[in-house]
């Protein structure tokens, strides 16, 4: 199968959508809707939902189908959709092909949360789900810097339809290796840590880069990418420089306010409500008027 056009949509902002919530608690259609049209229209070129900004491990199944089919009709043929699937095999198998059959092009398959993978069983799991739809592009997220390029080049012998990875490992020397010793052109490489890691993992072979910020600006997360693409390295660490704080406020204590910081970016600026579910929580008055002031500078 083809898959050049899903490869030439990885290799862009990837951006992924918050998952709003309404007053009872519940996931905000209306304004999940709003909330991709305003990267859509912004030039956002492939989106993940059910990704970990979008709260994935917070929601139900039930909800998490929703997403996906809002996601794919708001969506059209204006992006590609890249829908998250997790938990156990039975699960994750039963989620890629509700996304296959939304009308999705491709799943990004979530760390397995094991507390035992073994680099072999790493490659079963994937392998399930990706021939669960060989229709579909398939895309790991790699968070385990214990997974080598070997463990990773074996899977895209086995799975022809892996066509990404998602590396979210903060070590740029050790994703310069795993990226060659798998196949730098074999797959199609996400800098999985966003904005703050995309310029040296773009050094490194990366060619594209998911973002959480793009909800806030998606005029800062596509600034960047012109600037990579045209190997313009002062104008990409010019944009580093202004969103490094945001980026920081969503590093600290081992990433616990990740969503937390998108989403009271976008309650300052009017699009969605704050609410996150345990275990993320609320941020402090002043951490909230910091963001509000810092959001401000931005090109929005």
């Amino acid at each position: 199968m083809d898959h050049s056009t899903l490869r030439a949509a990885l290799a862009d902002v990837v951006a992924i959508p918050v998952t709003p919530f309404d007053a009872d608690g519940g996931v905000d259609r209306d304004t999940y809707r709003a909330l991709l049209r305003r990267l859509l229209d912004s030039g956002v070129r492939a989106v993940t939902p059910n990704g970990n900004t979008g709260e994935f491990y917070t929601l139900t199944p039930d909800e998490r189908r929703l997403v996906t089919e809002l996601t794919v009709e708001e969506t059209g043929d204006r992006a590609a959709v890249v829908v998250g699937v997790g938990h156990d095999v039975p699960t994750a198998t039963a989620a890629a092909r509700h996304a296959r059959d939304a009308g999705a092009g491709m799943v990004m398959v979530h760390q397995p949360v094991h507390p035992y993978v073994s680099r072999d069983g790493w490659i079963d799991y994937h392998r399930e789900i990706a021939d669960a739809v060989p229709e579909l592009g398939v895309v790991p997220y790699i968070r385990n810097p214990l997974l080598d390029g070997a463990t990773i080049a074996r899977l895209g012998e086995l799975c022809p339809n892996v066509i990404g990875v998602k590396y979210a490992v903060p070590d740029a020397a050790r994703f310069a290796a795993v990226a060659r010793d798998a196949g730098l052109d074999r797959f199609v490489w996400v800098a999985g840590l966003a904005e703050l890691y995309a310029p040296s993992y773009w050094a490194m072979g990366a060619t594209g880069f998911t973002s959480g910020l793009v909800n806030v600006s998606p005029a800062v997360s596509l600034g960047m990418l012109r600037a990579l693409r045209d190997g313009d390295y002062p104008a990409a660490l010019a944009v580093w420089e202004r969103i490094r704080r945001f980026e920081d406020l969503r590093a600290a204590d081992q990433a616990a306010n990740n969503v937390t910081v998108v989403k009271e970016a976008l309650a300052a600026l009017g699009l969605c409500r704050r609410d996150v579910r345990p275990p993320s929580r609320l941020l402090p008055e002043p951490s909230r008027a910091e963001i509000a002031e810092m959001v401000k500078e931005w090109d929005i």
